[in-house]
Parts: structure tokens; sequence; C-alpha cells
């Protein structure tokens, strides 16, 4: 079965974690023996990841430096892909039979310039901060923040990925038996010109609908979601929090569930499972395989009606 997997950033560097390359690459290594139990099984798989943690971070380092100096966040997200993307590939590496022929690759998007999302910013990048420090930051930066649960966040624009550009180059690999790691961070944000040319653009595009974009071009059999949670919930961090077991496209929508958090995903995958007829799946990575036998995460499926809950 050909898969493709995207891994949250929550995934790989939790809430509340230093940012270290020592605790990423610890988290990266877990994440790789799940993938490669995969591999080992017998599937095809295509990774994506976040990029949130790291981008903001990033952005940090750069507003640091000279005030002409600064890195637009195509730029960072360019660096993010790659950091990120080299520790998944050497990982897979270790833990892979000899011979294993992995590649990451650094993806544009495309993305409009009049996208709604650059007057609205909702994705949340870096850190969290308590609201005293993020509102010093947000004057200090001039940067937008929003509430992140009980900590506050650098949001930034999110706009729609419309196009994957290096799409042909990614399933001509896959198709050679490649396993690629791409659209990271869901991939590096750019705009057309009037001349056909390209120029990045400040965002940073959502994993989870550039991954949909991906499995739906490359023909993936299932969207599997990877997250730090272990399912989908209806009513989640209530006491009367349901656990969602398997699901029909057309009974969830994103809209019930956080638009910086779970509701990306949800979309995505009820979008791929309405699309294409096949499943999507949202998960914790350490559950990757059990997921894909039915006995972990939420399962999404276009013919479905019903919810049903897990005890």
């Amino acid at each position: 079965m050909r898969i493709v997997i995207a891994l949250g950033g929550n995934a790989l560097l939790k809430r509340g974690e230093p940012m270290t390359v020592e605790t990423q690459r610890a988290n990266v290594r877990r994440a790789a023996t799940s993938l490669a139990a995969l591999i080992g099984a017998g599937h095809q798989i295509v990774v994506t990841h976040g990029n949130g943690p790291q981008v903001g971070l990033l952005a940090l380092q750069s507003a640091a430096g000279p005030k002409d100096g600064a890195y637009p966040l195509d730029i960072l997200g360019a660096e993010s892909e790659g950091m990120i993307g080299y520790l998944i590939e050497q990982e897979l590496d270790n833990v892979l039979p000899a011979g294993a022929m992995l590649a990451t690759l650094l993806t544009q998007i495309r993305v409009s310039p009049s996208d709604p999302a650059f007057l609205h910013p909702t994705k949340p990048i870096g850190p969290v901060y308590d609201e005293v420090t993020a509102r010093r930051i947000e004057v200090e930066r001039g940067w937008q923040i929003a509430r992140d649960g009980e900590k506050w966040r650098r949001v930034v624009a999110s706009p729609e990925p419309l196009e994957i550009l290096e799409m042909k180059v990614i399933s001509m690999l896959v198709e050679r038996g490649v396993t690629v790691i791409c659209a990271g961070g869901g991939g590096i944000p750019v705009v057309a010109r009037n001349d056909g040319s390209l120029l990045g653009i400040e965002a940073v595009i959502d994993k989870d609908r550039a991954s949909y974009l991906l499995a739906r071009q490359v023909g993936a059999d299932m969207l599997l979601l990877l997250t730090d949670v272990d399912a989908v919930y209806l009513d989640f961090g209530k006491p009367e929090a349901r656990r969602i077991a398997r699901t029909g496209a057309l009974s969830l929508t994103g809209a019930q569930f956080a638009s910086g958090s779970m509701g990306p995903k949800v979309e995505a995958a009820t979008m791929f499972a309405t699309e294409t007829g096949r499943l999507a799946a949202i998960g914790r990575l350490e559950d990757a395989v059990a997921i894909l036998r039915g006995e972990a995460g939420t399962t999404i499926e276009a013919g479905k009606s019903e919810i049903e809950i897990r005890r």
C-alpha cells in the first residue's frame, strides 16, 4: 500500500520540550522506528512533516540579528525543511536494511497572493509564551500573537496550497522505489509573477493540507496523519470527551475542532477520503502500525455515515 505519512510538529518536538538538536534527534529516531516498521510490513511511504516549532525558533534567531538581515518565512521554511528532512532521512537510513533508497526534496508549493489567509493569520509557530511575554514580543517584533491553549504563540498566514511544483520529480522517485521526504513544513510558499517566474512569500502553509494535496496527486492508497494525540475526540479536553474509532468523511467537519491543531487534520483527512474514496487516519506516531490494523487512532472513510466511539 502506498501511504503518505504526515508527521506533526508536536510528534517531533513535544510541547514544553527544549528545542535542542539532541531532543529533536531523539524524537526523530523514535519516528524512524515507526516508519521503518511500516516499510518492513511492505508498505511504500512518502513522508511529510511539520515545522511550526522549528521555523518559529529560526524566526526568533533571525530577528535577533541586524534589522536589515532578518530572513523571510519562505527562506526559514526552506531551512527547516532541509534540517528536519536531514534528520528523518539519516535516522531512517540507520534503521532500514542496507540498500534502502531515501531522498529529501525541498518542495516549493504555489499559493495565491490574494488568499484571504494573508488578512487573517491563524497558523501558530515558534515557542509558547505567557501572556505578558507574548504582548511584549508582539510590540517589539510587530508580530501577531494569539492564544494557543493556555499559552500564547505567534501566528502567521497559512494560505491554501494550490500546486506542488516538484510533483513530477516526487512521482518519478516514488515510482523507482525511493522513500521520499518532501513538502516539509507544508512546503516553501511561492507565488507566480505575471511573467510566470516565482517568488517566495511570507507565510507557512499548513502541513496537513499540503499532505492531502500530495497524497491525492501521488496516488496514495491512504493518508496517515500522525501527531502526539492518540485519536480524534469529540468534546476534547472536557470530562465528556469521546474518542472516535471510525467515522464517515461527511460526519465530521474541521470547524468542530481547533483551527491551529486538530481542525486542519480532520479537514485534510475528510477531503482525501471524500475525493478519492480511500482511507485516511489520524493518531499517535508510536501507534502507526496499529492504526493501519484499525486497532488505534481514528479512521475516516468515504462511505460510512455513523460515528463509532472507542471505549
